[in-house]
């Protein structure tokens, strides 16, 4: 199942619902009265879910309405992974050695603050006045739907509500100059999120899915989330051992290879660049640098 954002065009008020073959069905339509994604993860019952799962009534037409994020408004600061994919671990070392090492025996955890985060079709802002080298990272987002406190790995499967597709965007001079991750990838709409989730059920655990970038129709990135160092499990598991993970956090579980600051001579992205981030089953999020 596949649960979105949205509005209808000509109307702002934000809306939940199912993606379906037809367009989309409101929750309300089904007699779901959740105001919110955040609302829907931490109140559903697995009644609900069916009920959602089994949308029977009529949808609205894709080109009547206008996706959003499906969490425009995280409840907390996303939750990160850095170099968690060898090969990219491999080329941000030969990027700056003194922001990266290629070579961590634990996972490395950052935050992104994201008050808001736009969906697919918004525009990615270029901040000139702060960075010349922005760059794209895409990666799997992993949205809890319990709380979560020293769960073991085996365990952490059952803890997933589903999935998305983030790119986390980052200003790498930003990164490098204060040696720490949170500032340069946080300035406000580095954290383009959709197109949908894709709940947990739809995909066996842990998810193995073809994770893919192309910058204006150019591959990028091509990689598998099974490739990840450290796995949704041991994340899970680490993150939660001393603290709560609640109901609705997000996680960003790292980029693979292809990046702009890994390439020999750098393309950063500018203003017009269309990046579209692909993970399989779940869809492609695309956004224009302005």
């Amino acid at each position: 199942m596949k649960l979105v954002t949205f509005t209808r065009k000509g109307d702002a008020a934000e809306l939940v619902g199912v993606l379906t073959a037809a367009g989309v069905v409101p929750a309300k339509a089904l007699g779901l009265d959740f105001e919110t994604m955040n609302d829907l993860i931490l109140n559903a019952t697995p009644e609900d879910m069916e009920t959602l799962k089994a949308a029977r009534a009529d949808a609205i037409p894709m080109d009547e309405v206008q996706l959003l994020s499906p969490i425009p408004r995280p409840l907390q600061d996303v939750l990160c992974l850095g170099l968690n994919y060898t090969e990219h671990a491999n080329e941000a070392f030969g990027y700056s050695s003194q922001a990266f090492t290629s070579e961590k025996a634990k996972a490395i955890f950052f935050s992104k603050r994201a008050s808001y985060c736009q969906g697919t079709g918004a525009p990615i802002p270029a901040h000139e006045d702060l960075t010349q080298r922005l760059d794209y990272e895409n990666e799997l987002g992993v949205i809890l739907g319990r709380d979560a406190l020293n769960v073991p790995e085996e365990e952490v499967g059952d803890y997933i509500f589903g999935y998305t597709v983030i790119n986390d965007v980052s200003a790498r001079e930003l990164q490098t100059e204060h040696k720490q991750w949170y500032f340069g990838k946080s300035l406000d709409g580095f954290t383009p999120m959709g197109p949908c989730i894709l709940t947990a059920d739809e995909v066996a655990y842990p998810p193995r899915l073809a994770i893919s970038t192309k910058v204006n129709g150019e591959l990028r990135q091509n990689s598998n989330t099974g490739m990840l160092i450290h796995g949704i499990s041991e994340i899970v598991s680490t993150l939660s051992k001393g603290m709560v993970l609640k109901a609705g956090t997000i996680i960003a579980t790292g980029t693979p290879k292809g990046v702009a600051m890994g390439m020999e001579t750098p393309k950063f992205l500018v203003k017009g660049d269309v990046v579209a981030c692909y993970i399989e089953g779940i869809g492609e999020l695309v956004n224009t640098v302005e």
